[in-house]
């Protein structure tokens, strides 16, 4: 900003179509630039581009506590950039501190307000562009949403994520605390052990490590042209994150001179080159339910099952956490997202002709930054394409009729995951989570948890809590779970979510009872359950209709405004199905 006051107001040179010429320009506008002059624009602001800096900044999360800094980064950009910076607050929701309790509820729920949020103020102040910040979970779809909406020129800038910790001689993330409860309730971790996990773990600012939900987000940022290539991977205390924020202030500025908007690059190609790099990287579960939102949002048509097509055609290539031992730093020192990126690329498994925000396709994107490719790296956890950790990608969709509309898994370790038998029936997480700590879960178990999808929680919880527990206790791969609601991006195993439609609306999950002989199938994409349609009618004809939980304040909105999961979980009413 300018430290000297012009004399005299001058005539704009600024665009005349851009939205801030409302609050700026003309005699009338004389009140509104007296408000800008109290914070210390002046004439050559006011002249200037607005470009909005959305900033979910809190001290109740390590994934946001160093934004504040990483917002100024981007200010400086747009500044130096002849931009006119306005930075605004918005609302985050801590996942980790959160998870196991009722406030879990409320995390679906932030990616919501933060995305009304950002787009009433955008929309109310008249904002030119957006640079975009995010660093936990709900942050990333959210802030991706907010700029969908508004249409604006925008730019995705992530937080960066926290270095691993290290405990008796190896690396640690939350995940390993979160596993080490079930090892303690089984007996198998002492106490003393797991407290001084949880004093190591997390050793500074940034999102989780692993390729967990922020992780897997922000590696999608770049992939679907949000971000520029090569902007996700540094830690968030890491020099590099902070020129990468001022890289994405001065890009913003450019974009909105240029009018480059989300919906010149968001495209069907580029939410295929999305979910060909979520399931290459083992990327999180929920990236499948905030890609469905984001592709509502832009009006793409992206059905659930073109997760199972493109699975199918992309080989599982990054063994990173939660299945593998590596997080996001170690991707970073090798080159990053764009390493990954290139090997899909030249397998002709990726869109190269898809448009970023840069205005460059993918491929011209990744021919400028050259990354090196996966052959050439001296790394265990990358695998070329024709020689990766699977044939098929992570992420797989199963219907049958307990899931007519699709569950969720991800494949962390075997590939061929088959059960069948009797079934346990949760109504909510808390009665698993009792009975998977007081050891009764055994080899061949199959627990159901419902009541916890979009509308029937509210929120579709993350229940990391049981899934951790189960792994804690030596049963990843050998205790099934599934729900209505959601598993954690840390989450491993045998582990299925979002189950649709969900119990609270009717869907089939609704009549299981303690007992029905429950089969799962990866190979077959099969989620059944061995009774007559007759005789699911039946019981669900004959269920009492669920009270909403909640019937007053902000939770009561979204037992009635919820989506189903199967599109995304959206609430935005111009982008609702039935």
């Amino acid at each position: 900003m300018s430290q000297q006051e012009t004399p005299e107001r001058e005539q704009s040179g600024k665009d005349p179509d851009l939205p801030s010429n409302e609050v700026t320009e003309g005699t009338e506008r004389a009140p509104h630039r007296a408000m800008f002059r109290a914070m210390g624009y002046d004439d050559e602001d006011l002249a200037s581009p607005m470009v909005g800096v959305a900033n979910p900044a809190a001290d109740i999360t390590p994934c946001n506590v160093h934004l504040d800094d990483v917002a100024q980064s981007a200010y400086d950009g747009i500044d130096d950039a002849d931009g006119m910076p306005i930075e605004f607050g918005t609302i985050t929701i801590s996942d980790a501190i959160s998870m196991g309790t009722e406030g879990m509820k409320a995390s679906l729920i932030s990616r919501e307000i933060i995305a009304d949020s950002v787009e009433l103020v955008a929309f109310g102040e008249r904002m030119d562009g957006l640079v975009t910040i995010g660093g936990c979970d709900k942050n990333m779809p959210g802030m991706m949403m907010a700029a969908i909406r508004t249409d604006l020129p925008s730019v995705f800038l992530y937080g960066g994520s926290i270095m691993p910790g290290e405990h008796d001689g190896r690396e640690i993330t939350i995940q390993n605390v979160f596993e080490g409860v079930g090892a303690v309730a089984d007996g198998e971790m002492s106490e003393a052990e797991l407290d001084e996990m949880e004093r190591h773990a997390c050793p500074g600012a940034g999102s989780c490590g692993g390729m967990f939900t922020a992780n897997t987000m922000a590696s999608i940022s770049e992939t679907i042209g949000f971000a520029p290539l090569g902007s996700a991977s540094a830690p968030a205390e890491n020099e590099r994150r902070y020129e990468e924020a001022r890289r994405a202030g001065e890009l913003a500025v450019e974009v909105v001179q240029e009018q480059r908007k989300p919906s010149d690059f968001l495209t069907e190609e580029s939410f295929e080159n999305a979910i060909a790099l979520q399931v290459a990287i083992g990327g999180s579960t929920n990236a499948v339910l905030h890609l469905l939102a984001m592709a509502a949002e832009a009006g793409v048509d992206l059905d659930i099952e073109k997760f199972n097509e493109i699975s199918a055609r992309t080989p599982k290539i990054a063994d990173l956490q939660p299945g593998g031992e590596r997080v996001m730093n170690d991707l970073h020192e090798v080159g990053g997202v764009p390493v990954v990126l290139k090997a899909l690329h030249d397998a002709d498994m990726l869109h190269g002709d898809a448009l970023t925000v840069t205005g460059n396709t993918i491929a011209e994107e990744l021919e400028a930054i050259d990354p090196p490719a996966i052959a050439d790296l001296d790394v265990d956890y990358l695998h070329p394409v024709d020689d990766p950790i699977h044939e098929r990608g992570a992420i797989r969709i199963l219907t049958g009729n307990l899931a007519p509309d699709g569950a969720v898994i991800k494949i962390t370790g075997e590939d061929h995951l088959r059960h069948e038998g009797p079934v346990r029936v949760f109504e909510q997480e808390e009665g698993a989570m009792e009975y998977v700590q007081e050891g009764h879960i055994e080899s061949g178990d199959v627990i159901c948890i419902r009541n916890e999808g979009p509308r029937g929680g509210p929120g579709m919880r993350e229940m990391l809590g049981v899934t951790s527990a189960v792994a804690g206790q030596g049963h990843a791969d050998d205790v099934a779970l599934f729900t209505d609601g959601r598993f954690s991006g840390a989450t491993r195993g045998f582990s299925i979510g979002h189950v649709a439609p969900e119990a609270y609306v009717g869907g089939p999950i609704a009549a299981l009872e303690d007992g029905d002989t429950v089969t799962i199938d990866i190979d077959e994409l099969e989620l059944s359950v061995d009774i007559s349609d007759e005789e699911m009618q039946r019981r669900l004809d004959e269920r009492d209709a669920p009270e909403p939980a909640y019937e007053n304040g902000v939770l009561a909105k979204y037992v009635r405004d919820f989506g189903s999961a199967a599109n995304g979980a959206v609430t935005n009413p111009g982008v609702q199905w039935d």
